[in-house]
């Protein structure tokens, strides 16, 4: 009778960091992927791409994430923006600054910084006065 659209990335992981590997540098991908391991360095989905990233709870992030689908259950130090769906689930632990679209978070989830909401994307506004010019 009724349905709600979910905004939910579809879960489709193509790459893995898994447990146990750290990675030192920054990574940029297409599709999805999903951290295990450690990653020391930003992490972002390639430049028009609808890039998935899922931080598991036995992962941690040391620097900046820029995607626009985020599922987070692991620990990320440094600022993270998602442009579009971001899921903050009980384990998750950020210490830094949260701009986001479209937020869910979780009983038991932790951020140590702002939650910053972006209306409409990533995009910046500008606004002017009528009577500037």
């Amino acid at each position: 009778m009724f349905f709600k659209k979910s905004n939910k990335p579809n879960g489709r992981i193509d790459s893995l960091v898994g447990a146990g590997t750290t990675v030192t540098g920054d990574l940029a991908f297409s599709g999805g992927l999903r951290i295990d391991g450690e990653v020391k360095g930003n992490v972002r989905s390639a430049a028009d791409s609808q890039g998935v990233l899922v931080i598991s709870e036995r992962a941690r992030v040391e620097g900046e994430i820029h995607v626009s689908h985020l599922v987070i259950n692991g620990t990320v130090a440094g600022p993270v923006t998602c442009t579009e769906f971001l899921e903050l689930q009980p384990g998750a632990r950020v210490s830094g600054d949260v701009f986001y679209t479209s937020l869910e978070m979780h009983l038991g989830a932790v951020v140590q910084g702002r939650l910053v909401h972006q209306a409409g994307g990533s995009k910046a506004v500008e606004l002017k006065l009528a009577a500037s010019k």
